[in-house]
């Protein structure tokens, strides 16, 4: 099968499928995202893209923009403060959206053949490694109704002490995509399962080696907790379904259409003319000289035609001139040729759309060993449900129902943006551990809105939503959203102006306002609404390979974790509390990042930097400078076999990086002091380059790679921490595959 997904030829002969069929399996497979308020469908590319494939499997991100822990599947943030994703109200699982696919980030999938993807990674051997393996499946019943699931498991054992990380996910889909009536169903369910060490003890294991008289290799360096665990559990459905009216009208087909239906006729036509001949030689028998057309005939005379009102009938018919014959036989030749391949399209006039969301989540933090004044308070909680070792848990389920009418844009000359109005049902219910058994928490909002927006055409597109809440703990919330692109041919390619914009005054979420636990509790009924504002642009030309995007926030009432402790003279970390704290000032933050790319013969040059500038780092801490480089070389080896050879290096400037807290398993504010002399002892990351060596490979539908992965561990400042207290993994060698199948 070729890069097409074709049937090639060979030794002379047709490949034949797994059915024992010489047929051209057609291939073609269209994916797309829905949208969670109106089940609108946006198009998306199939993970299929063999560029960078090396760099999928790690948990810091593509370009290495993620702080972790260092492990695989370990939590983490975005130190790129724009490009992080809004905090839901289960706030446990958003440091592992590296696992857990968002639904409105799942793809949907409509093939013409069964399509599978297989997906293994691994490094490391049987006591400290890595591995992670994906598949997934679509399949079509027809051309309206897809079906398909996702299962992906991730279990990353830890280079360093008390560090595994467990995560399981199995997701089933499908959509049924007609004129008039459209569905689309998703449900899937997660597992995480996390061995907490609150990071290595001293710092300087990693520093400064040489200060200590023995050499501790990785899984030696002694870690602060042991016997600590947090573990997710969460489930979905996603339910999205619209009625269309409109009217029909003829269209082309596309290519893919076009050989999806020559594949049907074909099919169609073999299957008839098996039938046809399995009808014939049952007839036939073997008694009968003639064929039985002949049986009963008149004599020769008469099927000659010899009579005379037959000789009249046939120089009538011979009369016709050949000249006029032709012109009949090619008018009907074209006719047939302009109409053999149109199609009918729907033009949908009026939506009347429904939407229902049901999330259910746990969290369970389980501690079966604790050291001596490790927290700052101890609270009394049920002991059913702790005992003497820490058994924090919560639940939260959410019942999210959206009722919308939409106008859609381009069913006539006039109507040039489409219309939608919504209402939506939000139920949510809480359980929190307290000094008697549990207490629930239900809140119940209703919020209405609109959008207007135009995505037809290929100059100008726009979209304006704008939401409010009317009733409930979330009254007087409102949500603006506005989006713009402006595409302009320059010099024989096409420049990019893009522009977005948002203003949010919301409430902070549920675990904000409320948490108890046995070492960590707060009520915060008195937090003002966050009030948060954004515009930006981008630019982009195709040509020159150029982006440049410039972001200005503005932050009232940012809330936020701040953690605290108190450090000894043995460098023990006592006394850890957790509050919440609002800034109650503005924070500005302006955001640049440019990418280029250049290219001379087969050597490739990437690079993106970007720029972020705090007005308060105490409460909004971020990087000066984030830098992702890749240079490798693009070449074929005999002919077929695709390779990327090269090296790539992420970077990023000192700053008080957030720290991750095992207790609420959140990355928080460091304001930490010292026990000895009562000096600010935040620990400062960064100032360090990550080099990993790659040769990326890819040969019709199999992507593979090797990488040795921090090649440069053990030189420069040593300063190999992506989060305060956990360094990152040393050298590692790693391989990866990935193989589709359409079949």
């Amino acid at each position: 099968m070729d890069e097409a997904g074709n049937i090639t030829k060979r030794g002379g002969k047709n490949k034949i499928d797994s059915l024992g069929s010489d047929k051209e399996i057609p291939k073609g497979i269209k994916v797309w995202t829905i949208d969670k308020r109106f089940g609108d469908r946006t198009d998306a590319v199939l993970d299929t893209i063999p560029h960078m494939f090396m760099n999928s499997i790690f948990t810091t991100g593509m370009r290495g923009e993620f702080n972790t822990t260092g492990n695989l599947g370990a939590p983490r943030i975005n130190r790129v403060f724009i490009d992080r994703v809004n905090t839901g109200q289960f706030i446990f699982t958003q440091p592992y959206d590296f696992f857990i696919t968002p639904e409105d980030k799942f793809d949907f999938t409509n093939t013409l053949s069964p399509f599978t993807n297989v997906t293994y990674n691994n490094a490391g051997d049987r006591i400290n490694g890595e591995d992670h393996f994906t598949a997934k499946f679509g399949v079509n019943a027809g051309k309206k109704l897809g079906v398909g699931f996702k299962f992906d498991y991730l279990y990353g054992r830890g280079y360093y002490q008390n560090q595994s990380a467990s995560n399981f996910n199995y997701t089933m889909y499908g959509s049924y995509i007609d004129d008039n009536y459209q569905a689309h169903l998703l449900v899937s369910t997660n597992h995480q399962k996390m061995a907490e060490n609150g990071g290595i003890k001293d710092d300087n294991y990693i520093k400064h080696p040489e200060s200590f008289s023995d050499n501790y290799a990785t899984n030696e360096i002694p870690t602060v907790l042991e016997k600590n665990w947090n573990r997710n559990d969460n489930q979905h459905i996603l339910f999205t379904q619209r009625y269309n009216i409109g009217f029909s009208r003829k269209v082309k087909m596309t290519e893919d259409e076009i050989k999806a239906k020559k594949f049907a006729m074909e099919s169609k036509k073999e299957n008839a003319t098996a039938e046809k001949n399995k009808d014939n030689k049952l007839n036939d028998s073997p008694n009968e000289k003639e064929p039985k057309s002949f049986a009963g005939r008149p004599d020769n005379a008469k099927i000659a035609g010899t009579e005379p009102d037959k000789k009249e009938n046939t120089s009538k018919r011979l009369s016709i001139s050949k000249e006029s014959a032709d012109s009949i036989l090619l008018a009907e030749k074209n006719t047939k040729k302009d109409t053999a391949w149109l199609k009918n399209e729907f033009v949908p006039v009026t939506s009347f759309i429904h939407t229902l969301e049901f999330n259910n989540y746990t969290r369970i933090y389980q501690a079966y060993e604790t050291p001596d004044k490790f927290y700052a308070n101890t609270y009394k909680v049920d002991e059913k449900l702790s005992g003497d070792s820490i058994y924090d848990k919560t639940s939260h389920y959410s019942l999210k129902n959206t009722f919308a009418i939409s106008l859609l844009e381009g069913f006539n000359k006039w109507a040039k943006s489409g219309i939608k109005a919504f209402v939506t049902s939000d139920l949510r219910h809480f359980t929190l551990p307290d000094s008697i058994g549990t207490k629930s928490y239900n809140e119940h909002n209703i919020s209405i809105g609109g959008m207007i927006n135009k995505t037809q055409g290929k100059t100008f597109h726009y979209s304006v939503i704008g939401e409010t809440w009317l009733t409930g703990a979330d009254a007087g919330q409102v949500k603006f959203d506005a989006t713009a692109d402006l595409n302009f041919k320059l010099f024989g390619d096409t420049v990019t102006l893009a522009a977005s914009g948002f203003l949010y005054r919301l409430n902070p979420t549920f675990y904000y306002r409320h948490y108890h636990s046995m070492h960590y509790w707060w009520d915060n009924n008195d937090l003002d609404k966050v009030i948060h504002s954004r515009i930006q642009g981008v630019f982009s030309y195709k040509k020159t390979r150029t982006s440049l995007r410039v972001a200005v926030d503005e932050i009232k009432n940012y809330t936020y974790f701040a953690s605290s402790y108190t450090i000894d003279k043995d460098l023990n970390r006592l006394g850890n509390a957790i509050t919440v704290k609002q800034n109650s000032g503005a924070i500005n933050l302006i955001t640049a990042s440019l990418s280029q790319d250049f290219t001379l013969g087969p050597l490739n040059w990437e690079n993106e930097i970007t720029y972020q500038k705090s007005s308060n780092k105490d409460a909004l801490p971020v990087p000066d400078l984030n830098i992702y480089s890749n240079l490798y070389l693009r070449f074929k080896i005999a002919h077929v076999l695709k390779c990327d050879l090269g090296s790539d290096v992420r970077y990023f400037t000192e700053y008080y990086a957030p720290e991750y807290i095992p207790g609420i398993g959140q990355y928080t504010v460091q304001t930490n002091t010292s026990t000895t002399n009562g000096t600010d002892s935040r620990v400062n990351i960064g100032n360090y380059p990550i080099v990993n060596v790659y040769a990326n490979f890819h040969l019709k539908h199999t992507r593979f790679f090797i990488m040795m992965s921090h090649v440069n561990a053990g030189n420069g400042n040593k300063n190999y921490f992506l989060s305060p207290h956990y360094p990152l993994n040393e050298r590692i060698l790693r391989i990866g595959i990935s193989w589709n199948f359409f079949n």
